[in-house]
């Protein structure tokens, strides 16, 4: 039985005596690669509807824990959004000069070689991605369910069955066709946008009726410990991360030299308007202390202001998970592929569908990874494990273009930065390195200890060559590839057949 994506891909036409047949490899001429689908509008979609996350409607309360007062806070927004402009322009560079998919892991690979850019794959296989998607889809099924059990917590088995649906249906779109990925981002991006844009609407009239009591004194109060002002701005960085996505997808967009930068610089602004337009309308509407002790911070502000319409934000929360989670999997699953096709991981992964030019099995190892990790009871605790390699590898990525810029000069760079731009990247990425390093230790160890364990694979599954690497593991990996292209229509990608000699010569 052919797998669900393989009949919704396969398409029939007409032979000259009238009879139907399905199309098949030797029928087409098109390249078995990925295909160039994702427009501007379609990078801009991924970029918001990454960065827009749960965060700011459920809890962007850690800037004014530790701010002390709405005036320092605002100010920490401005500036998370300045930094993360700043990493954002140094990818601009990255992407346009080093036009391959996957992200840091790529820019990593080709400016500090293999066993660096393993790690990093390695970190993100086993704590970053599966752990980041399992929190978004439990916090998905628990928006989802709150208006069945509003008076009481929801059944733990609910939660995770509606969040296990949620990943398995994403997984399924993204496999069928990249274009219905991408629909659905646009959509729910659009959606969650909106909703904000609601909220901030309600402030700013609130403030236009002179309703200001708590804005007359904003910085009354404010911290003056700088431990306190770093951990404030390290809470703003981690809610504007998610502008790295669409250098996950390089190579499928159109016309990556213009559009990639192009949506970085409209995505940008846009993400900070918005958070610091939104934070304005709920200091305008909750005093400080129903700030700081509300789960869901839009939940309090929909119950104060929006009367009969304040199921909306419940559902807002719900679309704008959904779309996170979309804009995840689809940045994860090319990590996967692309880590494959670099020979990092089985040769299994880096195979696409002969019909809809999809990752399928990446993106089906991605989920089966999520789907394992929503068996973990304090999933959420896991995130506390990968802030300190999060921010290590994103600047190491950005230290690599200041590298790459004196050990390749001649390299074409459609953008060219100034240095300025990634040396103060760099010294922002080495301070949200020390912060959780100083903040939470034992969990930053714990974290370097995960990727430190890829040692013992990269010697193994890349370092040796391959005639002397166990004979099991062999084994097992071209089965697995064998069995992979049968049932899942898969075939090795005609980019992939082109580097092979890369992928050789960077083991």
């Amino acid at each position: 039985m052919p797998a669900p994506w393989r009949i919704c891909c396969n398409k029939k036409s007409k032979t000259k005596n009238g009879k139907a047949k399905m199309d098949n490899m030797e029928d087409t001429s098109e390249k078995m690669q990925m295909k160039k689908e994702i427009t501007l509008l379609n990078g801009i979609s991924l970029i918001v509807g990454n960065m827009i996350g749960s965060g700011i409607f459920v809890s962007p309360r850690g800037v004014l824990m530790y701010s002390a007062s709405y005036g320092l806070s605002l100010v920490i927004w401005a500036l998370g959004g300045m930094f993360s402009l700043f990493g954002a322009l140094c990818y601009a560079e990255l992407g346009t000069s080093i036009v391959k998919s996957g992200g840091s892991y790529a820019y990593i690979l080709e400016a500090f070689g293999a066993f660096v850019a393993f790690i990093r794959l390695w970190s993100s296989l086993l704590i970053i991605e599966p752990t980041t998607q399992a929190v978004i889809a439990i916090t998905f099924a628990n928006y989802i369910v709150q208006p069945i059990f509003p008076h009481c917590e929801p059944p733990y088995d609910a939660v995770r069955l509606i969040a296990a649906a949620c990943i398995c249906s994403l997984t399924f779109i993204n496999c069928v066709n990249v274009k219905w990925g991408t629909r659905v981002q646009d959509v729910f991006t659009y959606a969650k946008v909106m909703a904000l844009i609601l909220v901030i609407s309600v402030g700013l009239y609130k403030i236009g009726k002179g309703e200001t009591e708590n804005l007359r004194a904003p910085f009354e109060g404010s911290a003056t410990n700088a431990g306190m002002i770093a951990l404030a701005l390290y809470s703003a960085l981690f809610s504007y991360s998610g502008w790295d996505t669409l250098n996950y997808v390089t190579e499928e967009m159109q016309n990556p030299e213009r559009n990639l930068p192009l949506s970085i610089a409209i995505s940008m602004p846009i993400v900070t308007v918005i958070y610091l337009l939104t934070n304005i309308a709920y200091y305008v509407v909750l005093d400080m202390s129903a700030l700081l002790t509300s789960d869901a911070v839009a939940v309090t502000f929909g119950s104060e202001t929006l009367s009969y319409a304040k199921w909306i934000i419940p559902i807002a929360v719900a679309m704008s998970c959904y779309s996170g989670l979309n804009s995840s999997i689809i940045a994860a699953s090319r990590l996967f592929y692309v880590g494959a096709r670099e020979g990092h991981l089985p040769d299994s992964l880096s195979l696409i569908h002969i019909k809809c030019f999809t990752p399928v099995p990446a993106l089906l190892f991605n989920g089966l990874m999520t789907l394992l990790y929503l068996l973990v009871e304090d999933v959420f605790l896991l995130i506390n494990y990968y802030c300190f390699n999060y921010w290590l590898f994103v600047g190491l990525s950005i230290a690599g273009l200041i590298y790459l810029r004196y050990t390749q000069p001649h390299r074409p760079r459609p953008i060219k930065l100034n240095l300025f731009f990634p040396i103060v990247y760099c010294l922002c990425s080495l301070f949200l390195v020390i912060v959780p390093l100083y903040s939470d230790t034992i969990n930053s160890l714990i974290g370097i200890g995960i990727a430190l364990s890829g040692i013992p694979a990269y010697y193994l599954g890349v370092y040796l060559p391959v005639e002397k690497r166990p004979k099991c593991l062999q084994w097992l990996s071209a089965t697995t590839t064998k069995y992979v292209q049968m049932i899942f229509y898969c075939a090795l990608s005609d980019l992939d057949i082109d580097m092979e000699p890369t992928a050789a010569k960077s083991k």
